[in-house]
């Protein structure tokens, strides 16, 4: 693995920066310690990236996938207007783009919500890996089924829920993801999305996105500031939101 990572995530080991991926890992395959190993020997290139950087580019080849370690990223795509949908959101430990192992071009992008540390992965790396390691080509092929389950229930929550239901489902997927990955506290959560960012997310204005998260606070249901979002009622809020974690498949 080549060095390249700013002061602050250089002075932590490897172990420690592949951790939630091997934990999210381990969830959908068992991975012996040879599995790991071959996993954290994984040949990459890390870099930063400040907020709004672009990962992955809609068109551009695709050359590479890309491991969030520290920060939070989204895919979005374009309409011919300019007007942004945003598809997803990952995580720390997360891949933003697995997907393309097997494609030779990206059709969407992918930017960071905040300054994000990233290993980059040549595919040829991953491919191998996938092929020597069984049990770690399992977990990549569930990673990827279990992104497309997500990517299922974005669709309902946009077309079929109410503006209070679509961003109370966002926020319990986003905590509950984050507490299945060991990254909550207290039922709180690094939270880096803007109000756009949401209502891009929601297909809601922001203005509506800004209503329904004040209807929120003043019910008691959660508490959002300085990027740190709060559930003070998650058996209120996760009605409220329509919500069941079955389609996440212990996804975090």
């Amino acid at each position: 693995m080549k060095s390249g990572w700013g002061t602050e995530v250089a002075v932590l080991s490897y172990q420690l920066l592949f951790a939630p991926l091997i934990k999210r890992w381990e969830r959908y395959s068992p991975l012996s310690d040879d599995d790991k190993q071959a996993v954290l020997a994984l040949s990459c290139q890390p870099r930063s990236f400040g907020r709004d950087a672009y990962l992955v580019r809609d068109g551009e080849p695709a050359v590479n996938c890309h491991l969030l370690l520290t920060g939070h990223g989204f895919r979005q795509k374009l309409v011919k207007s300019g007007a942004r949908q945003i598809i997803s959101i990952h995580l720390p430990g997360e891949f933003v783009d697995l997907q393309n192992l097997f494609f030779d071009v990206g059709d969407h992008n992918v930017q960071c919500c905040n300054r994000s540390d990233v290993a980059v992965i040549p595919k040829a790396a991953l491919i191998q890996i996938a092929a020597e390691r069984p049990s770690v080509a399992r977990a990549m092929w569930l990673d990827t089924l279990i992104d497309a389950s997500i990517s299922r229930e974005w669709v309902v929550n946009v077309g079929r829920r109410d503006a209070k239901t679509r961003i109370a489902h966002l926020l319990c997927e986003l905590v509950t993801r984050a507490r299945n990955a060991g990254q909550t506290r207290n039922d709180s959560c690094e939270f880096p999305m803007t109000q756009e960012q949401i209502a891009d997310a929601t297909g809601l204005t922001p203005v509506h996105t800004n209503r329904t998260l004040q209807t929120l606070r003043r019910d008691g249901l959660i508490s959002l500031s300085s990027s740190k979002l709060t559930v003070l009622d998650w058996e209120r809020l996760s009605e409220h939101g329509d919500f069941s974690e079955r389609y996440l498949h212990h996804a975090g």
